[in-house]
């Protein structure tokens, strides 16, 4: 079973942009050697991946050292570590001798992805020019009808729209945050009313300093007129 993974709020929030479907904006131009990169970072058919959940996480950040220093209460500092070790966000008390702003910015708020202790074989298929996605039940129909093409790049969707990838930066955070060593984001938008189409979803692939894999997808999909919303998160080792 895999560890947890910090997630930084960039990865969570899908900070990283990329020009809506019809704009005349275009994707910037990956650097040499990214097809090479992206075959290797896609599933082989029958992959095994484990299938990842968020969870909420609490840490408290040199709160100690902060309490000591101000000669504050050690009981009242020994129930707000028990608090998090418990997973209970912990509250002010005052006998911890700092101020409420100074405890709110020593408690520390994070999402970490867990392993929820389902595996799946992932149905893929591959050839030279492209993978297409299939599905499982533990995937919920979210991948399905995706695919990749590796000569362009290009990610297509069941819904009939379309994106480039953008690169993903090496991560820089050394707090314990996702480790990001390389990887690819797509994000695809579009819409046809008459037609009851439409999309808006990202699709991450990431390499993580550890050599994991995290391939995720979240999306709200409409296809005539069927109303979807998911969203999954993988991690795998090739």
């Amino acid at each position: 079973m895999r560890a947890a993974f910090f997630l930084s709020p960039l990865l969570l929030l899908g900070g990283l942009t990329l020009a809506a479907q019809g704009s005349a904006a275009l994707p910037p131009a990956l650097a040499s050697g990214w097809q090479v990169r992206l075959a290797s970072m896609l599933p082989v058919p029958g992959q095994p991946a484990d299938v990842m959940q968020r969870q909420p996480n609490i840490s408290v950040v040199n709160l100690s050292i902060r309490v000591a220093n101000a000669q504050g209460d050690r009981e009242a500092l020994s129930k707000v570590i028990s608090d998090v070790q418990s997973g209970v966000r912990p509250t002010y008390d005052k006998r911890l001798g700092i101020t409420e702003q100074e405890f709110a910015r020593y408690v520390v708020f994070q999402t970490v992805l867990k392993p929820s202790g389902r595996r799946v074989r992932l149905p893929v298929t591959r050839d030279v020019s492209r993978v297409v996605f299939g599905d499982t039940p533990d995937l919920n129909g979210v991948l399905k009808g995706v695919s990749i093409d590796l000569k362009t790049g290009e990610m297509h969707g069941p819904e009939g729209y379309s994106a480039r990838p953008v690169n993903v930066p090496a991560s820089t955070e050394t707090d314990g945050a996702l480790k990001v060593t390389t990887g690819f984001m797509w994000k695809v938008i579009g819409n046809d009313a008459r037609a009851g189409n439409g999309v808006r979803g990202t699709l991450n692939l990431l390499q993580l300093e550890d050599g994991a894999i995290i391939l995720s997808y979240k999306r709200t999909s409409m296809i005539k007129n069927v109303l979807n919303q998911g969203e999954v998160i993988l991690s795998y080792l090739h």
